[in-house]
């Protein structure tokens, strides 16, 4: 196994790419190259998205299997399989990419579970109900209110770090997409040999809930493969955006360091 130094960070739903603008800094300090590709319809800034929402009818028409084959061209035009690190739907997107045999490596932070896996949780089931928008026309992106903001991402912040976090990264959704998430394109074969995975979650994640991400971790067959799991304490779903995001990323660089260290021997 051949550990690449190159990382592709994968955005989920409802938030800019920009978010990732931290992590990419900090991992090209420890010697990584970082990319961070923005979906397809949203390379724009949050203001530009907003305007747009609810009329983006490119957007509303983006489904799951053309995202994942988005970020999978990304890398095979890469020179060698990269690493990726996606967060929520990102993260069921990295697992379908590892499941391809695309990477050499992959970290799900608090990941959307692929088809199959699914939680009866009453703050999960609150946190999808309206983005599904089962009622409502697919033709139409879904914006979330800042009170959704506040249950799905960013439960126990100020009222002050909530305003300023759903200004500065909520930004509008396909419901296309969020609902082929429950579909065919969201299967993994769980039995299939693959690369290493590494599984974050926090305990006070509403939208995808540590049950839920630790039920995605056991169904992988772990006696041919590398899969492991972390939970952090008190972390929210807004988890990449959080002052103590330097938690999870130190804890991928020690995991990402140990598979270096690993491979040499």
């Amino acid at each position: 196994m051949y550990l690449s130094k190159t990382i592709v960070f994968i955005t989920g739903a409802f938030v800019t790419h920009k978010s990732w603008d931290p992590w990419a800094a900090y991992f090209k300090t420890k010697g990584y190259t970082c990319l961070v590709p923005p979906w397809p319809y949203k390379d724009g800034t949050v203001h530009e998205l907003r305007n747009r929402q609810p009329n983006d009818k490119d957007l509303a028409g983006l489904r799951l299997s053309q995202l994942i084959d988005h970020y999978g061209d990304i890398i095979k035009s890469l020179p060698e399989k990269p690493i990726v690190i996606g967060h929520s739907l990102g993260g069921l997107i990295a697992q379908v990419l590892i499941n391809r045999d695309l990477v050499s490596a992959g970290v799900a932070i608090h990941s959307v579970p692929p088809k199959g896996v699914f939680s009866f949780e009453w703050p999960f089931l609150k946190s999808i109900w309206k983005p599904l928008g089962y009622f409502t026309s697919v033709k139409k992106t879904h914006l979330m209110s800042l009170n959704e903001w506040k249950h799905a991402f960013t439960n126990g912040m100020t009222a002050e770090e909530q305003l300023l976090s759903y200004e500065e990264n909520a930004i509008p959704e396909s419901k296309r997409v969020l609902r082929d998430a429950l579909s065919s394109a969201a299967k993994i074969d769980f039995n299939k040999v693959h690369q290493p995975l590494l599984f974050i979650t926090g305990s006070t994640d509403h939208i995808t809930p540590n049950s839920l991400n630790y039920e995605n971790y056991i169904k992988y067959d772990k006696n041919h493969s590398f899969t492991d799991y972390k939970e952090f304490a008190g972390k929210n779903h807004f988890v990449i955006g959080l002052s103590t995001w330097h938690d999870e990323a130190d804890y991928i660089l020690s995991w990402l360091d140990i598979l270096s260290h690993s491979e040499k021997k």
